[in-house]
């Protein structure tokens, strides 16, 4: 049920940017206090990013207010920060829906609406992006203006920097608006920078500023001398200098919860001409004081009642596969000094809380730059240390060439933990953790492993640690089954399978924790059911030896079955001249859509019923 917009009547006025940008000036500070809390009611009931959110409603606002969107576009980066965007956009009413199976994208999407210029859910894609389309709008002759915001946590990126400098080299029209929401520089904002900002972005420190420039081309000594003092007078002020040596305009820090101050700024710089920047301080979880006291808890949250002031615990139980990884992380730590712990930006999210905690010295959080975080390792392990790379698939992606040429090229001992593989539900299309086996069991020198419950997780995590190679252990978002996890850690037979149910016939071989959901498809057909372990090394002898006394294959696994670990098998039969029929079971040549991990599992086929059905409708056919 969606919130009842009688009770927010400015924002029942401002369905569409159109609207916006019709309503008087005076009436936007209103207007912003209502979409703030109709976005909290509304991620409330459906659960979803909040914090970000909650820190963009102004700077929203204003960006809409003044460029004439769609026409002009205006790209976010990430997306957590969109969502004041989606509801200004013609998507009020759909919010409830957000994250859902057949509902709103959790992150722009450009089949969702014309208001979402590109469809984002990875970081620091958004200066890059804008910058193409900058130099599109040049040759197009029509005026557009092109903006891209992008949060501080974005700007750490390698790829944010690499178009910045692009962009101060060809010098297009364009604006960056730099969304910080840290606390690094909190005493120059106020009303003196929002004062700055408006001059430094008006008309006429601009013609002095770009005059004197031209005056002073033709004396080197004086225009480095100026240049000099408009840096050191800046530098007083504004940690703009940086920017300013890309190439770019800087202006700020704005307020960036002044919505006057924003427009006025942002109505100076539409009409600059080059690369601009804006530097705008917020603060995640605006104007909802549990979630500025804990914008990290807030970040991403379940259906809750705002108006108790605290999330619901979460049910005791299952432990999480991160949860797992978390605390091995710690005993393996205890017992070897040389092992670091490094994350890309996901601490929490990978479970790596308590390491932090116990072993500061020994745990590196390199912001979001997955390509460093590899090289990173890399070195650390030629200086005899034994880095743990803690990493989701689908960022795993962003750092494959690393992976390859500083790590498995030199067989460096290198411990890739990969969270988030296989379907991780709400996050959607960016998120699914669908490649990662496809695309490590074709790097030579390589061990890839996959874990059917926690206990086998935690051994291979041992054993991938122990083996002095790069090694990958994968496994998915959320529970695990619930067994009994060991405490004594021992490593397993590098490429040894194990067989969980002798039958005849069929042999289904499992990658990873759909083995569970294999068990029954096993008992209905008295087949036999073996947890495979290793996509590589392979256990050839006992897939041969299957060979020999079955009639067919069924491979499983949640990764795509184009190059996965089926194909492994599929190449190992012919390889040996066994040609048994094989069913490959797995993710669909197609971008997954988003839902639950159990709605998702269940349209592919991939739950305990679709398997069984599968499998018989194949040996029927």
């Amino acid at each position: 049920m969606s919130v009842d917009i009688s009770n927010f009547p400015n924002l029942a006025l401002a369905d569409t940017p159109v609207e916006l940008r019709s309503l008087p000036f005076d009436r936007l500070p209103v207007l912003c206090n209502e979409l703030r809390e109709y976005l909290l009611r509304s991620v409330s009931r459906s659960s979803g990013h909040l914090a970000s959110g909650l820190g963009t409603v102004e700077l929203t606002v204003a960006l809409h207010y003044v460029y004439n969107t769609p026409f002009d576009r205006l790209v976010w980066d990430v997306g957590h920060q969109a969502y004041p965007h989606k509801i200004l956009t013609g998507r009020r009413d759909r919010m409830q829906s957000i994250r859902q199976k057949d509902g709103l994208h959790p992150f722009p999407w450009r089949g969702e609406s014309e208001y979402d210029v590109l469809s984002v859910g990875h970081s620091s894609t958004s200066i890059g992006a804008a910058l193409g389309m900058a130099v599109a709008a040049e040759s197009e002759g029509l005026g557009r203006k092109i903006v891209a915001v992008i949060g501080d946590g974005a700007i750490t990126a390698g790829m944010a920097f690499e178009a910045l400098n692009h962009a101060g080299d060809v010098h297009k029209d364009m604006l960056v608006v730099l969304n910080d929401n840290e606390m690094s520089i909190s005493e120059n904002v106020g009303a003196l920078n929002n004062h700055l900002a408006r001059i430094m972005s008006g008309k006429l420190y601009t013609t002095i500023r770009e005059g004197g420039k031209k005056v002073l081309a033709g004396l080197p000594p004086v225009k480095e001398l100026a240049k000099r003092a408009e840096e050191h007078l800046k530098g007083m002020v504004v940690p703009g200098t940086l920017f300013e040596e890309f190439g770019f305009n800087y202006i700020g820090p704005i307020d960036g919860h002044d919505i006057n101050a924003l427009v006025e700024t942002l109505r100076n710089m539409r009409n600059l001409k080059g690369p601009q920047l804006l530097h705008v301080k917020t603060k995640k979880g605006k104007g909802y004081e549990p979630a500025e006291k804990d914008p990290i808890g807030y970040h991403g949250v379940p259906k809750f009642n705002p108006d108790e002031c605290t999330l619901p615990k979460a049910s005791g139980g299952k432990p999480s596969f991160s949860a797992i990884f978390g605390q091995w992380l710690c005993d393996m730590a205890a017992k070897d000094e040389k092992l670091v712990g490094i994350t890309p930006a996901m601490r929490e999210g990978s479970g790596l809380v308590k390491f932090s905690q116990q072993y500061p010295d020994r745990y590196f959080d390199v912001a979001i730059a997955e390509q460093h975080a590899v090289t990173f390792a890399a070195g650390l392990a030629i200086a005899d240390k034994k880095p743990v790379v803690a990493i989701y698939s689908s960022f795993l992606q962003r750092a494959y060439d690393q992976l390859i040429h500083d790590v498995a090229l030199q067989e460096l001992p290198v411990l890739f933990a990969i969270d988030r593989a296989g379907l991780v539900g709400a996050d959607g299309p960016t998120h699914q953790g669908a490649f990662d086996i496809s695309f490590l069991r074709t790097v030579p020198n390589m061990v890839v492993m996959t874990p059917s419950d926690e206990n086998e997780c935690r051994q291979m995590l041992y054993t991938g640690y122990q083996c002095n190679q790069p090694a990958a252990v994968r496994y998915p978002r959320g529970s695990g089954t619930g067994i009994e996890v060991q405490t004594e850690m021992q490593a397993l037979a590098l490429g040894k399978g194990r067989v969980i149910r002798e039958g005849k016939g069929t042999a289904i071989l499992a990658f990873g924790t759909l083995l569970q959901q294999a068990r029954a498809a096993a008992e209905a057909l008295d087949a036999t059911l073996v947890d495979m372990r290793f996509v590589k090394p392979m256990d050839e002898a006992l897939v041969l030896s299957l060979a020999a006394s079955h009639d067919q294959f069924v491979t499983i696994e949640d990764n795509a079955i184009m190059g996965g670990a089926g194909s492994a098998v599929n190449e190992l039969l012919m390889r040996n001249k066994q040609c048994k029929p094989v069913l490959n079971l797995g993710l669909p040549d197609r971008f997954v859509e988003q839902g639950t991990q159990e709605e998702i599992y269940a349209l592919l086929g991939l739950d305990s019923t679709g398997i069984q059905a599968s499998i018989e409708a194949w040996l029927l056919a």
